[in-house]
């Protein structure tokens, strides 16, 4: 059979349309010998390859023979029954991506949120589980500041000096520091305003910065779980969210 024909198979009642190359990623698989008429376990009726399996965990299957790649569902919890299907076709290599379903499985990530706000500046902390995520998060985030001398700032841009960009505080790779609002210092007046992108705004008042950052870890798929109170005296809140993260696919 030619690598260019169309194959029709009926797994289970469910009807799957592929090429036979597609079937033929690994010759020593059933798949690629049913092409030959070399397996009983498959019957051609009317021209269609008929196989009395799971048709809907073919489904995996057939896109695993397609990119060679593993990618599952984020609620997916058949793991077994697909490594034994996957074994029944007598595709190993994928039975052996299998059996690493710890690597599979979704993960839950949790992020956490603290905002302090004192005076005319506000605080900020943030905590994740995932260190990806919060590289992520640093490269959206920028601080830039500015000084004015004598006089408060009379406009959110002031045209005197340049804003100069400052380095977000990275203790470790799983948080982040930054802070933003007006402060005095000498007879000079500091401003750090905060942008997070993709909006861009530059943002000074710390309830306005903190709104945008909920906002973006909200579209970001995250899900807020809990605001509480740290402490009073200090105005410290915390934000908590989680997220279920996809995990990647295994490639072969």
């Amino acid at each position: 059979m030619s690598s260019r024909e169309v194959v029709v198979l009926s797994v289970g009642g469910v009807r799957f349309v592929t090429r036979a190359s597609t079937l033929q990623q690994f010759p020593e698989s059933r798949l690629a010998r049913m092409l030959n008429d070399d397996d009983q376990e498959f019957k051609l009726v009317n021209g269609e390859f008929f196989v009395d399996r799971d048709g809907t965990l073919f489904s995996y299957i057939i896109d695993f023979l397609r990119t060679l790649q593993v990618s599952l569902p984020t609620d997916f919890s058949d793991y077994q029954r697909l490594q034994r299907e996957a074994e029944f076709y007598g595709l190993y290599p994928l039975a052996d991506l299998l059996s690493q379903e710890h690597l599979l499985k979704p993960r839950l990530e949790i992020l956490e949120v603290r905002f302090s706000l004192q005076e005319m500046q506000a605080f900020f902390w943030i905590f994740g589980s995932c260190s990806t995520t919060v590289e992520t998060l640093a490269e959206q985030i920028t601080v830039l500041t500015g000084q004015q001398a004598g006089q408060r700032w009379n406009s959110p841009f002031p045209s005197q000096k340049p804003l100069v960009p400052l380095p977000l505080g990275r203790p470790s790779h799983h948080d982040m520091a930054f802070q933003c609002g007006t402060d005095y210092a000498g007879d000079q007046y500091v401003a750090r305003y905060v942008s997070i992108k993709p909006d861009n705004r530059k943002l000074i008042n710390g309830t306005n910065v903190l709104g945008l950052l909920l906002d973006t870890l909200l579209k970001d798929g995250f899900r807020l779980i809990s605001t509480r109170t740290v402490s009073s005296e200090e105005k410290l809140e915390c934000y908590s969210f989680e997220r279920t993260q996809r995990p990647a696919g295994l490639t072969l």
